[in-house]
């Protein structure tokens, strides 16, 4: 009950009841369009055992599809960010969810490793349309004194999106009444079928602005091209250079602990399995955290919470390899440093990727700005996998948290030159989106 009122008053603000009601809605049809978009993006990792049981294909195959969606996802950030303040969060967002679903439709019909690969690129640029259209709406109707703690439950969508997604596609594949030729199709068809009614539903109920009227047709304010106006923002070129460092170990971390809890401590694979969740669900936390203390106790101020937070994960990353040892539990819960470390990861990883970034720009300039930090650090995460392959062959699984104390020292030093920077306080109710 605390919590929701907390969320009630960040929300409604000191503005009237209908806009109040207005954003409720805002928040909730953004927050299950970017959750949808995990329907169509986790189902490929489930279907990957049955392609290759049912099709034969090998590993580098489905390595180089997945290594091909990831290039697209990356590049389109970039592209989707300018779009999306060029024409409209509702039009791009929305063409995004409509080719994800339609590109998942046709994966489930393609048997040719080629096509597949061709898919999963549409897909790829498909899917990067959803997170800097949606930061950018986010910006334009929530204030700058509450994005902190809004955007820290806003958030919750790609970590329960990710969650519900998993399932979903592991019940798909389960289920034997469920129509197609092959298991791995259902795979592809069923959540494509639910991701289509989410895209019609934001399509119809998403309003870009507060201000009826404004923005809706995508028109864009000629004061400064917003693409120029973001490559000559010194904070946001420091938040993008510091994100490519979270995002980088960020992901390390999420595909690559089972592997680590198997190897370097010899744990079952059901216990390496709870152990890596850890990161995940204690971690999610910080992000809560991150929210309310930089708008409640620092006015708003996202660098010293964030360049705090990036220290004490390195601080723990150090800590890590001489405590690994000590056996599960002081890897679980709320006592293992996993936990913690994962806490100290996602705080300022939605930090920058969110309220930071709208704090830097003009509304009319934020999804630019969303995409290009989002874009940075998923360059990072491209670079990821080969990265942890390379330290841990040649070096071992601890030096590789050595490498990760780096990152987090080296994106906090950069976060903390920008530690008494403060947010714009524009009007989300004027500003031109």
């Amino acid at each position: 009950m605390q919590t929701t009122g907390a969320i009630t008053t960040s929300i409604s603000g000191d503005v009237g009841e209908d806009l109040s009601r207005r954003r409720w809605w805002i928040f909730a049809i953004t927050w299950i369009a970017y959750a949808g978009f995990y329907l169509c993006r986790k189902n490929f990792s489930v279907a990957m055992p049955l392609l290759t049981q049912e099709l034969g294909w090998t590993k580098l195959q489905l390595a180089n599809v997945l290594f091909g969606y990831s290039v697209f996802y990356a590049g389109g950030q970039f592209v989707n960010g300018v779009l999306s303040d060029r024409y409209g969060a509702r039009f791009i967002v929305g063409c995004g969810l409509f080719i994800s679903a339609f590109a998942n439709v046709a994966m489930g019909a393609s048997f040719s490793i080629t096509l597949m690969l061709v898919l999963a690129c549409v897909n790829g640029g498909a899917q990067a349309t959803g997170w800097s259209g949606l930061v950018k709406t986010m910006s334009a109707w929530f204030p700058p004194r509450d994005r902190g703690v809004v955007m820290a439950w806003w958030s919750t969508n790609y970590v329960l999106g990710g969650f519900l997604a998993t399932l979903i596609a592991t019940y798909a594949v389960t289920q034997s009444w469920l129509w197609g030729a092959f298991v791995w199709q259902r795979g592809f068809w069923i959540p494509a079928l639910l991701l289509l009614p989410i895209a019609a539903l934001f399509v119809i109920g998403m309003r870009n602005h507060p201000v009826r009227g404004v923005a809706e047709a995508g028109a864009v304010s000629q004061e400064r091209a917003p693409l120029r106006e973001v490559l000559r923002n010194r904070v946001v070129w420091t938040i993008a250079i510091s994100y490519f460092f979270v995002k980088a170990t960020r992901y390390a971390f999420i595909f690559w602990l089972p592997l680590y809890f198997s190897e370097r401590l010899r744990y079952a694979p059901g216990k390496a399995g709870a152990a890596s969740s850890v990161y995940e669900l204690v971690g999610f936390t910080g992000v809560v955290l991150a929210g309310y203390v930089s708008d409640r106790l620092l006015r708003s101020r996202r660098f010293p919470v964030a360049a705090v937070m990036l220290w004490a994960m390195a601080l723990l990353c150090l800590l890590q390899p001489m405590t690994a040892s000590l056996g599960v539990v002081a890897n679980m819960a709320g006592i293992g440093l996993i936990g913690l470390i994962g806490m100290m990861t996602f705080g300022p990883d939605t930090l920058m990727s969110g309220p930071a970034v709208q704090d830097a720009v003009p509304t009319r300039a934020a999804a630019t700005a969303a995409g290009f930090v989002n874009g940075v650090g998923s360059l990072g995460q491209l670079c990821s996998p080969y990265l942890v392959a390379v330290v841990a062959d040649r070096f071992g699984w601890d030096s590789l948290f050595y490498l990760f104390f780096l990152f987090a020292l080296l994106s906090g030093l950069l976060l903390s030159l920008l530690w008494t920077h403060k947010p714009r306080m524009e009007s989300c109710l004027t500003e031109s989106a």
